[in-house]
């Protein structure tokens, strides 16, 4: 390989490394849950995966997925309620992910008793996200805790229904559109000062919880 090619190579990765951080999939293909697999009464059944073993997992991550789910359902107007399950009858299930699985995280549907549900990845390998941010987590844990967080928040949207956004004030905004990652995991860490600070502080924009409640709003 000449040293032009090898230079392009090399930064194909690196702007692949970017876009990845949330999710590799193009505005309007997102995998997302059909809303009317929620609407019926009653609640929504989830699961959360123990990830030990996996590169960069935390025991403490499983309660950040469920301030995440917590957050959506804080923010749904009462149309919106969750209740753990087992795995195998949970609708929507989080999963713990290798450096095998490419991305970030991801979305995937399934199918549940007849119902459609979602399979979603997180990968708590903060290293995955570049040198840049990975140093800056590295020495500060509540960053690294703000990422994980986000993640989870950004692919339940994905589960909930919710696609991609270009409005970078959007958990739910799609970095291919550009943006800088650094500062939009600053903007939600600056808001916290502890990490139970996460439980009470969603991360959700204007336009996620309009969004939001398009589809969960009604009682």
């Amino acid at each position: 390989m000449n040293q032009h090619a090898f230079r392009i190579v090399a930064a194909t990765i690196l702007v692949g490394l970017f876009i990845l951080v949330l999710d590799t999939l193009s505005p309007g293909v997102q995998p997302s849950v059909m809303p009317q697999a929620y609407g019926a009464k009653g609640s929504v059944t989830y699961f959360i995966a123990d990830g030990t073993g996996k590169p960069g997992y935390h025991s403490s991550d499983p309660e950040l997925a469920l301030w995440a789910l917590q957050a959506w359902q804080r923010n749904a107007a009462k149309g919106l309620r969750f209740a753990a399950a087992t795995e195998s009858s949970a609708l929507i299930r989080v999963y713990w992910a290798g450096p095998e699985s490419g991305e970030y995280g991801e979305t995937r549907p399934i199918v549940v008793g007849g119902q459609e549900g979602a399979a979603v990845f997180i990968r708590p390998d903060i290293d995955s996200l570049g040198p840049d941010i990975a140093r800056r987590a590295r020495g500060d844990a509540l960053l690294r805790d703000s990422i994980v967080y986000m993640t989870c928040l950004h692919e339940l949207g994905h589960a909930l229904g919710l696609n991609h956004t270009r409005d970078f004030r959007d958990i739910m905004y799609y970095f291919g559109c550009g943006g800088d990652i650094v500062e939009y995991f600053g903007r939600y860490r600056a808001q916290v000062h502890t990490r139970n600070d996460i439980a009470g502080v969603s991360g959700l924009s204007d336009g996620d919880v309009k969004r939001l409640r398009a589809i969960y709003g009604r009682e």
